[in-house]
């Protein structure tokens, strides 16, 4: 075959055409779908009214460990484990930042009672008749809260002797406290004391316990009448010698006093949890093989 009459070879290539099927049908009815909702919701809301608004916004602003279980979501975590820290001992995470703000309202507490103190201490430094009765005012912060002791001296007591009639600047001081005792929330205390001398009669008849009870109430009449709130006292009572301030001599006249507690947030809880029944425990199993003896 001459150069001139070489075969023409054409190439043609071949086109394979791919069936993409209907998975983009699934797609586009996820995406009208999720349209058709936003548009639901856009709609509620602006049919809702601004507390309606206000508890949607909160519901989803509370992580849902805290929605399932209940609780304070400002203490809590996003983590469903408790603690949220990287330590099995909690110093860091969500039990630290709770252990944190208790700490903070037990401080703040702390400090509510200090300022009261130092305004008590004011107000008695000002009046000329009460300063002569602070050597017998003793104060202190306890682990129950503020600790405001009224004691006797042989020269000055506080109640007729063997009785509950309250002597006239014994009855000055309560009212002066009164209402500086209504400047803070924290619920009051008030116990009678007094010193080991006992009736003729001993615990058979009228005793130091009905003598501690009787000052401590009457006390508190004074109190109240002074303009205490009454709502404020939880606890009244009479504690005899059992308690002395002077456990060295038990006749010291220091002995007789009358204590008002300005009860803290932990011993209030405590004192009303009295009141609460005791869940039962679950009594441990009998040994099958009890050993000898």
């Amino acid at each position: 075959m001459s150069d001139g009459h070489r075969p023409i070879v054409i190439r043609r290539k071949k086109v394979v055409k791919h069936h993409h099927g209907g998975s983009w049908k699934i797609a586009f009815a996820d995406f009208m779908t999720a349209l058709m909702a936003l548009f639901l919701v856009l709609w509620i809301l602006s049919t809702s009214s601004d507390a309606q608004r206000a508890s949607v916004a909160n519901y989803f602003s509370t992580p849902l460990v805290v929605a399932m279980a209940g609780g304070d979501k400002s203490s809590a975590s996003t983590s469903a484990i408790p603690g949220g820290g990287p330590d099995p001992v909690y110093a860091e995470g969500e039990q630290m930042r709770i252990d944190l703000r208790s700490q903070g309202r037990s401080d703040e507490g702390q400090n509510r009672l200090n300022r009261l103190k130092q305004r008590i201490e004011s107000v008695i430094a000002a009046d000329v008749r009460l300063r002569e009765l602070s050597s017998q005012m003793r104060m202190d912060i306890t682990r129950e809260g503020l600790r405001i002791q009224l004691v006797d001296t042989e020269r000055r007591p506080m109640f007729e002797l063997g009785s509950e009639q309250v002597a006239p600047y014994m009855r000055e001081l309560l009212r002066t406290l009164a209402p500086l005792l209504n400047e803070l929330p924290n619920p009051l205390s008030i116990s009678g004391h007094t010193d080991s001398l006992s009736y003729i009669g001993g615990n058979r008849g009228y005793s130091n316990w009905e003598l501690s009870s009787d000052r401590a109430n009457a006390s508190r009449r004074e109190l109240v009448a002074g303009g205490l709130s009454p709502d404020k006292l939880l606890r009244v009572a009479g504690m005899s010698d059992r308690v002395p301030l002077n456990d060295k001599d038990p006749d010291d006249p220091a002995n007789r006093r009358i204590s008002l507690i300005v009860l803290n947030e932990e011993t209030v809880d405590s004192i009303r949890n009295q009141g609460l029944p005791v869940p039962d425990e679950p009594m441990a199993p009998a040994n099958p093989n009890p050993g000898p003896g």
